[in-house]
């Protein structure tokens, strides 16, 4: 991407951002309109992955429950998280609070049959009758496409699923490959997506260095997401750890928020995190086009590479 329509695109994002606030949750805390689905998320999201797992039991859930009292309305978990182990900690907490959440889940089968029985399993130890959003997880390269779109595959068993109405919302995940996941929600209907958005531009799965990013989820997919008003939901802020360090945690939230996303996925696994990223995100202000473009020249030029290919490889489970 030319270094003026990316000045422009960041410029867009950032104001785009800005109008997709939508007022102030519990304790100040923003929250975003996710795309046509209608409902509105806090701008930081309690990530239930391995960070998560990293808490014993009852540690987890009151982690949880502290970031839900903070203000954050958003879960993000999956099967794949501990092989069930994160869905049934979050089921522990929806026994009370299912009604104040907006619950997300994923699926990694692409065969539909085996993908709703563990789509079964998800909903007993979420210990719900419906997610508000089903995502198919980890989108690869196009055979990977093919299978999930296939007669047999599992998206056409997510459309039935957001007939039936035991999926508000259906969605699909990457972070390894922006081209691939462009040609999915070009060609499907899909309600959101969920992709790695950082500083660093991530995203290339292959070949030499690109200038300016042009490979990256950034570049490639949001103007996919813009044109048919898909919710966007941000993972891998932090590049998995990789990036804090070379930059201040707030900087690397602040710009994945002045994108056009609706929230922020984040791995926490101290309290103190939780309540860190929640000050920020209450006290959030966009970046301004220059200072998204200075920041992300500085990390992509010194970590995309090396987060590329730590991405196309790996499995938060």
């Amino acid at each position: 991407m030319a270094l003026v329509s990316r000045r422009n695109f960041i410029g867009a994002a950032a104001l785009g951002s800005v109008a997709a606030s939508s007022g102030l949750g519990a304790e100040g805390l923003p929250k975003r309109l996710l795309g046509r689905t209608g409902a509105r998320v806090s701008i930081v999201a309690f990530g239930a992955g391995s960070r998560f797992l990293q808490y014993d039991e009852a540690q987890g859930i009151a982690a949880l429950n502290h970031a839900l009292d903070l203000g954050i309305n958003y879960i993000d978990t999956a099967y794949a998280y501990g092989n069930g182990e994160s869905e049934r900690r979050v089921g522990k907490v929806m026994k009370t609070r299912r009604q104040e959440v907006f619950l997300a889940t994923k699926v990694a089968e692409r065969d539909a049959d085996k993908a709703m029985r563990t789509i079964e399993g998800s909903l007993e130890r979420l210990g719900t009758d419906h997610v508000d959003l089903l995502h198919v997880q980890g989108l690869e390269g196009m055979d990977d496409l093919a299978a999930v779109q296939s007669p047999q595959g599992v998206l056409r068993l997510l459309y039935k699923l957001r007939d039936d109405k035991v999926a508000r919302a259906i969605g699909i995940t990457s972070h390894s490959d922006p081209a691939v996941l462009a040609q999915a929600l070009q060609r499907h209907d899909f309600d959101c997506t969920q992709m790695a958005l950082n500083g660093a531009l991530a995203g290339m799965t292959s070949g030499g260095p690109r200038s300016q990013g042009e490979m990256s989820f950034q570049s490639v997919v949001l103007p996919v997401t813009r044109r048919k008003a898909i919710g966007v939901i941000a993972m891998k802020v932090f590049g998995q750890g990789q990036l804090v360090g070379p930059a201040a945690p707030e900087m690397l939230l602040r710009y994945s928020l002045s994108l056009p996303v609706a929230t922020a996925v984040a791995g926490m696994p101290k309290t103190e995190l939780i309540e860190a990223n929640v000050e920020i995100a209450k006290n959030f202000k966009p970046l301004s086009a220059t200072e998204m473009e200075d920041f992300s020249d500085h990390l992509s030029e010194g970590f995309k590479a090396q987060l590329d290919r730590f991405l196309r490889h790996h499995a938060d489970a």
